[in-house]
């Protein structure tokens, strides 16, 4: 596993940790069932505090990414499926405000669209 932290980037740190391991897991680079480095280990060797790298850590474990078994250490999770899970709800979470709101499938839609060109930075 290799994380590199920018001090010149605008992320917070704990946000950079989060977004290279998620990205290394989801592309396979970290795969299902490495184990990651304690928080503590983590943060010596990128030079953060311990906080910073739990912060991460709990952000990845929330988003399914990781999990923690206790005194066994954290491993990277099979986050694919559970992660479909998680979007398939929120998208059948958004349909039903959406048409709670009297929205029609068009306007529900753009709004959708809108927030993803935001969210990935597309304009």
């Amino acid at each position: 596993m290799t994380l590199k932290i920018d001090i010149d980037d605008s992320a917070p740190s704990y946000e950079q940790v989060r977004a290279q391991i998620s990205e290394q897991a989801r592309s396979g680079a970290l795969p299902v069932g490495y184990r990651l480095p304690t928080v503590r280990g983590l943060a010596e060797s990128l030079g953060l505090a311990a906080n910073t790298v739990a912060k991460a850590y709990r952000a990845l474990e929330s988003d399914g990414v990781i999990e923690t078994r206790g005194r066994n250490g954290t491993f990277v999770a099979a986050a694919g499926a559970a992660a479909e899970r998680e979007l398939a709800s929120a998208a059948q979470a958004y349909a039903e405000r959406a048409q709670r709101l009297g929205a029609d499938r068009d306007a529900a839609l753009a709004a959708v669209q809108d927030a993803l060109r935001a969210g990935y930075g597309e304009g």
